[in-house]
Order: C-alpha cells, then structure tokens, then sequence
C-alpha cells in the first residue's frame, strides 16, 4: 500500500462495556434454550447489556478517555474523531457528543458506519488524513448498543450480541506501522444482515404522501453470513499479507471481528494460524459489532499479551456486507 507523507502509529488503546452482565442460562428464561446451546453452538456465555438511561456517547467517551491517556496526549491534541457505529444515540450522529463529552474541542467529529466492519474501515480511513499531513492525532472509536435493535423473542439472533466501545489514539509517526489493508464491499448479499427501516405511507395532501415509521429489530441468516466471513476473510488477510510483502508466520495475532467462536476457529485453520495467536474475547461480551475489535485490542494489551511491536492481523466482517483487513504494528516503539 504506497503512500507519500508520513507514516502512522497505534498508540493508545481503551474500552467500556455497561455494568450489567446477562449469561446464558439467565437467557433461558426471556427464549427457549440453554447454555450448552449457545456455547457450543457460538462460544458466548456472557453479554452486557446497557441500561435505558445510558447512551452511547457516554459508552464511547469512557473508551475514548483510555486511549488518550495510554497515548500520552489530551484530549486538546486530538484533531480528529471518528465513531464507526451502526447504533448512534441521534441519527444525525454521535460523535459531535463524545467530542464534546472529553473536552475535545479543537477536533472535527464525525460517525462512519460499515456495520461490524466499521472499526477496519474507520483505520484506514484515519491513515489517509494522517498519512497526507492534514492530521497529526486521530481518535478512533468502535461503539455499539445492539440490545437497542434485537429481537428478544428471536433466538437465533438474540443470544449472540452485546453492547460495548473501544477506542484506540493513531498518531502521526516517522515509521509507518499500518503496513497494509484491503477493504471490501457486496451489495448483492445485503439481504443477509440487515436492520432495516420500516415505512408506513402517511397521506399530506391529496396527491402528496410520505413515509414514516421506524426501524425493524435485527434479521441475519446466520449461515449465509458464516459462509461468507470463513471464504472472504482468509482472502482479504491473505491479500494485506501480500501487499506487505510478509507470511502469515510473520503474524504475532490474529485479531477478527468477534462474531462467532467458529468462525474465528475456521479462519485460523485456513490461514495455519494456531489457536494461541488468536485473541478470543467472544465468551464474556458476545458480537458487540463496530466495538469488537478495539474491545478485544485494549483487554489484549492491557493483560499484557500484546506487546509493542506486535504484528496484528486484524478483520472485520458484517452488514452490508462489508468486510476488510489491516494488517499493523501495536504501538510506538524503536
């Protein structure tokens, strides 16, 4: 991936999920089914679920805090805010909130939603400002309320998602550490993840009407999308490893959207990634969507797992459908 201008680094990661934490067999009595059938079937035990009083603003600030503190920086030095969200608290977006809820007044704030792929999507979007000198420090969160959307009487889909932020802090560096990414999209698979508005006509004049409504809680074709996320992600990994000129023995962790224990199990296979470099977080948060993999980024670091200098290989995958690979450098090191 040639680029002029400068290069970037990783420097600050930080996350947030609500208080309250839902397991399985608390589920079996809102559905019919068991723990033993959504853990063997996804690897979930637990979600957290937000409260009616709080927002996701509040849930994206709190991520955003750690990051900017990890970083090193205020949030006075972030000149940019991105929310990669499917979920905002207001339709016209979110992220001027959260600017306003750190005290960041000096950035420009906007939300860019691709579903679960948001995160990705919003790397590389990032890189671009940076890369061409126009930004120095980006912000960059993954937020989602997904239990505002779920079916409750929906057992196919209501077991599998939680709500969560994750937020890392890109800075201007003199060694690129974004080393490569492929992003993709399908439109002709749309219908297979979707949360879709639902429009009544209501009548102005005698020849003028419009639509009204609201939108319809989550439908997804689980298998569909399982297909499509163990064949496209190999793929668009593969393809960032061969932008980069590196093997994926190169590869310190595999970092994926937290969608389903068997397919993170499945991709790792077809990619002869072993088990150990998988960063798995799935069983305690559920798919939180745009917040997966900042979530599972900040536990990782923070645990000491990953450590300056890692390679990840990070891929979202979701609605849209949308999906795509960074290939990167944790943190800023010599």
């Amino acid at each position: 991936m040639e680029h002029s201008g400068l290069g970037l680094a990783i420097t600050g990661c930080g996350s947030a999920t609500p208080a309250v934490s839902v397991d399985n067999t608390q589920l079996s009595q809102i559905v019919e089914t068991s723990d033993d059938w959504i853990a063997s079937r996804t690897g979930i035990r637990h979600r957290r679920l937000a409260p009616p009083d709080s927002s996701l603003a509040e849930l994206a600030a709190e991520a955003a805090k750690g990051a900017i503190s990890m970083a090193g920086i205020t949030a006075m030095d972030v000149d940019l805010i991105l929310l990669a969200t499917s979920t905002p608290d207001d339709l016209f977006g979110t992220a001027c909130r959260v600017q306003a809820e750190i005290g960041a007044s000096r950035a420009v704030a906007f939300d860019l939603t691709a579903a679960c792929s948001g995160f990705v999507f919003g790397m590389v979007t990032a890189a671009q400002y940076i890369r061409t000198g126009v930004y120095q420090n980006v912000l960059l969160i993954g937020a989602d309320i997904l239990s505002r959307w779920v079916d409750w009487t929906d057992r196919r889909t209501c077991v599998l998602f939680g709500d969560g932020a994750g937020a890392v802090v890109m800075q201007a560096n003199e060694a690129d550490r974004l080393l490569a990414f492929e992003l993709r999209s399908d439109g002709m698979l749309n219908k297979c993840l979707n949360l879709s508005y639902n429009s009544q006509p209501k009548p102005l004049l005698e020849d003028v009407a419009i639509a009204q409504g609201t939108f319809n809680p989550i439908t997804m074709n689980g298998q569909d999308v399982y297909r499509f996320a163990v064949k496209r992600v190999p793929e668009v990994i593969e393809k960032a490893l061969f932008r980069a000129n590196l093997t994926v023995e190169q590869v310190d962790w595999l970092l994926l959207h937290q969608a389903n224990q068997r397919i993170l199990d499945a991709v790792a296979t077809r990619l002869h990634i072993p088990s150990h470099k998988v960063i798995s977080n799935l069983a305690q948060h559920g798919n939180t969507s745009a917040a997966s993999i900042p979530l599972a980024l900040d536990e990782a670091v923070r645990h000491g797992q990953v450590k300056p200098g890692d390679m990840i290989a990070a891929s979202g995958f979701g609605a849209g459908l949308t999906w795509g690979a960074a290939l990167f450098q944790w943190g800023r090191f010599d």
